[in-house]
C-alpha cells in the first residue's frame, strides 16, 4: 500500500490531470500541495521508477494505470469517509473534508467495505461528488456550474467541499443537494447572479466565485 505521502501526490495529479489538458506540469503540483518544485521533482522520480506516472523532466507527466488506480482508491476512501461522518455521526457538511483528509491514510479496506455495506453501496458522497466503486470505475457526470448557465430552473447536485466557509454560507441560504432554484438577472459583467428558492421569499445574490463552485442539471 503507497505511502500516505505518496498516496496525496497521486490524488494531487489525479484532480489536476481530470481537470486540465491531462498533463500535469511540477509546479501545478508544488502550488496544489503547497510544497516547494523540487521537492515535487524527487517524488516525481519516485513516483515514475514505481511505474505510478509518466514523468518526462521539464515537459509534465500522466498518471499510468496503477498510479490512476491507487488515486481512485484514495478517492473512493476520502468520499466513502464523508458520507459516514455526516450520515452516520452527524457531522456537518462543511465539517467532513478536513477530516476524511486525515482518515483516508489510515482506514483499511476490511473497514472500508463494512462503511459502504452499512450506508447501501452508496453512488454519491454528501457534496454530490460521485463515489468510485470497488475497481475505480466513476459514473460519467453531465452536470455543469451555475455560472455557465442562462436563465432557468435548476436543481442543485454537486457542490465543491474545498471551502468550509462557503458550505457554511450555502446551508444557511438552504442552497442544498436537491434542491431546486430558478436563475434570473445574470450580470456576468458585474460578476454577480440573482437566483430564488422553491420557498424563498427574498432573492439570493451570489458572486461568479461562488456559482462556479455550485453544480446543477436543468429541471
Amino acid at each position: 500500500m503507497p505511502s500516505s505521502t505518496v498516496e496525496d501526490y497521486l490524488k494531487a495529479i489525479l484532480h489536476l490531470q481530470d481537470s486540465g489538458s491531462g498533463t500535469v506540469a511540477v509546479g501545478e503540483i508544488a502550488r496544489e500541495l503547497d510544497v516547494t518544485p523540487g521537492t515535487v521533482t524527487t517524488m516525481m522520480r519516485h513516483l515514475s521508477e514505481e511505474k505510478f506516472v509518466d514523468y518526462v523532466p521539464r515537459r509534465g507527466l500522466k498518471l499510468l494505470p496503477k498510479g490512476r488506480t491507487s488515486a481512485m482508491r484514495v478517492v473512493r476512501r476520502h468520499r466513502l469517509i464523508e458520507l459516514f461522518l455526516v450520515d452516520v455521526l452527524k457531522l456537518d457538511w462543511s465539517e467532513v473534508h478536513e477530516e476524511a483528509e486525515i482518515l483516508e491514510h489510515v482506514v483499511s479496506d476490511r473497514l472500508l467495505d463494512r462503511i459502504d455495506t452499512m450506508l447501501g453501496q452508496p453512488t454519491h458522497d454528501p457534496h454530490g461528488d460521485p463515489i468510485p466503486d470497488r475497481d475505480g470505475k466513476i459514473a460519467a457526470s453531465s452536470v455543469t456550474t451555475l455560472a455557465e448557465v442562462v436563465d432557468g430552473k435548476y436543481r442543485i447536485t454537486r457542490v465543491s467541499d474545498e471551502d468550509s466557509a462557503l458550505l457554511g454560507w450555502l446551508d444557511q441560504q438552504g442552497l442544498n443537494l436537491g434542491e431546486e432554484i430558478e436563475l434570473s438577472r445574470p450580470d456576468h459583467a458585474a460578476g454577480l447572479l440573482e437566483i430564488a428558492t422553491r420557498g424563498g421569499i427574498n432573492p439570493i445574490k451570489l458572486g461568479i466565485n461562488v456559482a462556479e463552485q455550485v453544480f446543477v442539471e436543468p429541471l
